[in-house]
């Protein structure tokens, strides 16, 4: 994948890699912390095992819920996590990416390393980046709750 449109994030979370996994991979746990800001989660579909199946609901403050469904292509406890990523009903600029997030042990808190792509625009990698960002801080919020 060439760096050209590819999302890449990184940021510690107050948990350790198994923990961090964890929330990643377990449908109730996902359920409470996933999304950006203002979102939730009505309805979850989840398989994280390699060829299993995801669809999870995102309901936005404001508007009607829509779908995000994909294929986990990596699931390997508690390093690393990697699924297709693409939307129901997408916007025209929309295209399926691999999403692969990497968990590296920081003394009692992970790194997480997200690299996402490749966009077809600059804005829908952007939307991601906001999107990710969002989502990782309510995952940082929910961990240090915990």
């Amino acid at each position: 994948m060439t760096d050209e449109l590819v999302l890449e994030l990184e940021r510690l979370v107050p948990a350790l890699p198994y923990d961090v996994f964890r929330a990643f991979t377990t449908a109730d746990e996902l359920a409470v912390w996933w999304g950006p800001q203002g979102f939730t989660t009505p309805s979850l579909d989840f398989e994280p095992r390699v060829g299993g199946t995801y669809r999870i609901r995102m309901q936005p403050p404001d508007g009607d819920a829509f779908p995000l469904t994909g294929e986990f292509t990596e699931v390997e406890p508690p390093k690393r996590l990697a699924f297709t990523f693409a939307w129901e009903d997408p916007d025209p600029d929309d295209v399926a990416t691999l999403a692969g997030l990497t968990f590296r042990g920081q003394g009692e808190a992970t790194e997480v390393l997200l690299r996402q792509g490749r966009f077809r625009t600059e804005a829908r990698r952007e939307l991601h980046r906001d999107g990710w960002s969002d989502t990782l801080d309510k995952l940082s919020a929910w961990l240090t709750r915990r």
